[in-house]
């Protein structure tokens, strides 16, 4: 088992993720104790650790609306500026973590992925604040929702807007403006996505409809 730096300063942004995987306890653990881990100064961090579960092929039921959820929140409190809030029931919602454990593993290849491709302070107008910072705030809320729309068992629907606010937090982390626009196209990949599976929807109500009551 891999230790933490001692300095959290000097850990990568893998370390610091493995060292809070390591840390899980056994069994299960609320999310609201979950989120105390990361403390208010970590939200980003947060937001990278609890997009990792839907980066990779498994399906672990009602994470997307508990942890979609939280982040929507970590969004909302970057948006206002204020520490982050959660409601009591949502703080109290169990999450197994024996399932979250090993998805949450493979998932720090994607993290590996990120580290290896961003790069700090690259274009940083697009990462700084002002008016790009709430546009890009409001972007972050919108692939939470996005990541929180009932299209669970459908391949890549969470997996579009996880990558998005991994691409925003990482972004943010590294004043990285680079990840931040390849966050945004994620947002337009995931609307697209979705267009397309709402009205291919559509189109098979309507079939049906049509062939077996018809007008």
């Amino acid at each position: 088992m891999s230790r933490m730096p001692e300095s959290p300063q000097d850990a990568s942004l893998r370390e610091q993720l493995s060292g809070m995987i390591e840390r899980l306890p056994e069994g299960s653990l609320p999310l609201g104790g979950l989120l105390d881990q990361f403390g208010d100064e970590g939200l980003l961090l947060l937001t990278v650790f609890l997009t990792l579960i839907f980066l990779i092929p498994v399906s672990i039921p009602g994470v997307s609306t508990a942890f979609g959820a939280a982040i929507l929140l970590v969004g909302l409190s970057r948006l206002r500026n204020k520490p982050l809030w959660l409601p009591q029931k949502l703080r109290a919602r169990e999450v197994s973590t024996t399932r979250l454990r090993p998805a949450l593993e493979r998932g720090l290849t994607w993290v590996r992925r990120m580290e290896a491709v961003s790069r700090p302070h690259r274009l940083p107008r697009l990462a700084g604040g002002g008016a790009i910072g709430v546009f890009n705030n409001l972007a972050f809320i919108l692939a939470a929702l996005l990541l929180m729309a009932p299209f669970g068992l459908v391949p890549f629907s969470n997996t579009l807007p996880a990558l998005a606010l991994l691409l925003f937090a990482v972004g943010f982390i590294q004043r990285d403006g680079g990840a931040v626009l390849l966050g945004h196209l994620a947002n337009v990949a995931t609307i697209v996505y979705f267009s397309i599976l709402v009205g291919g929807g559509g189109l098979v109500v309507k079939e049906l409809i049509s062939r077996y009551w018809p007008g």
